[in-house]
């Protein structure tokens, strides 16, 4: 059982979310979501004597188990539903003084992951490669759901939209003469929080040629307000690009038409949103200059360099380590070994500012 306050506190957050600080309704389920594992947590004890349960917020969530694989949850997922719930107290001391005043401001504090050893996690996400392999051979004229769908793995590639913006993308919000992409919700284009952006593709000749075969097909075919990754009408045996409106499901059907997909490749199948950190990792390992990371970052419409630097600088340690290796005239001196196991031995945030110094460095 949940205690009746908890939920309509935690409720009326949700509600402050969304009516002040104007989150997205995608955005607020995420944080209802969170803020569950702190109503189940809780159970019937009132928050304003949350210090006193045991075990401790951090330690539970530790313990949890991700419902879709019935293993822990991850470390990302832990540290977004602790951190969700630190906003949360800190939002109702403010909004309830007398009730949750006796909640300590060091128990707020306190609601931070776990210190643990520190694994070396490999970052998943599409490669160049890969992407090739999806998109070769090309898929014969008559199969029309197969050449869309080789032009959106490329497009998911070269542009690192999410997949919500990708699917409710229409025609006229690309311009490949100029390798750009309109993210602009006014046009119909659901981007995280309401974001408008101009982006840009990478100019990578033969995959935008890929993007080109099924965009001449719907531009001839649909009206410019009309979904870019539109439906395929098959009738006995032959397939017409469907001029009806996709239904609200359709970045689940991205994904189910992307698995089949890797599945011609004889590759592993990977989420739409691991497109999205394989341009951003290809952006990174090409960048020069910090000019060049930041332009990265803009165009993954982040708002800083830092959630950038945060979520995709732990890159392979292979690659982190030929960075950093050839940063010196003297590296050939170091043993392989001695680097790798130095590398391997860091964590997260020591292997982004390693990458950030590399960028430096790379200035000069």
């Amino acid at each position: 059982m949940l205690e009746r306050q908890n939920f309509i506190k935690v409720s009326k957050y949700l509600d402050y979310l969304k009516e002040v600080m104007q989150l997205s309704e995608s955005s607020v389920e995420r944080y209802r979501f969170y803020l569950r594992h702190l109503l189940l947590w809780a159970g019937e004890i009132d928050f304003a004597k949350v210090s006193s349960i045991r075990p401790a917020f951090p330690k539970y969530v530790s313990r949890s188990a991700d419902l879709s694989n019935h293993s822990c949850l991850a470390l990302s997922t832990q540290k977004k539903i602790l951190d969700t719930s630190k906003r949360f107290f800190l939002w109702a001391k403010r909004s309830y003084g007398r009730e949750l005043n006796s909640i300590p401001l060091e128990w707020i504090e306190s609601l931070r992951l776990i210190r643990q050893p520190q694994k070396l996690e490999v970052n998943v996400f599409v490669t160049e490669e890969e992407v090739r392999s999806l998109v070769n051979p090309l898929a014969p004229d008559s199969d029309l759901a197969s050449i869309r769908d080789q032009a959106a793995a490329a497009l998911l590639f070269l542009s690192g939209m999410r997949a919500s913006a990708f699917v409710t993308l229409p025609i006229a919000a690309i311009d490949l003469d100029h390798l750009t992409i309109h993210q602009w919700p006014e046009l119909g284009v659901r981007t995280k929080n309401g974001k408008k952006a101009t982006t840009f593709l990478y100019n990578v000749p033969d995959l935008i040629k890929v993007i080109k075969r099924w965009h001449e097909l719907v531009e001839e075919e649909l009206p410019d307000d009309a979904r870019w990754y539109a439906p395929i009408h098959h009738l006995w045996g032959e397939q017409s690009i469907s001029h009806e409106q996709p239904g609200k499901n359709r970045a689940h059907a991205l994904g189910r038409r992307l698995k089949e997909l890797f599945a011609k490749a004889n590759l592993e199948y990977k989420s739409p949103h691991k497109f999205r950190h394989g341009n951003a990792v290809y952006g990174l390992l090409h960048a020069k200059t910090l000019a060049d990371y930041k332009a990265v970052s803009m165009n993954l419409m982040h708002e800083n360099l830092e959630i950038t630097d945060g979520i995709y600088a732990p890159l392979l340690s292979s690659e982190v380590k030929t960075r950093i290796t050839g940063l010196s005239n003297k590296s050939s001196l170091v043993p392989d070994n001695q680097v790798e196991n130095y590398l391997g031995n860091l964590d997260k945030e020591k292997l982004g500012q390693a990458l950030m110094l590399i960028a430096e460095k790379l200035i000069g």
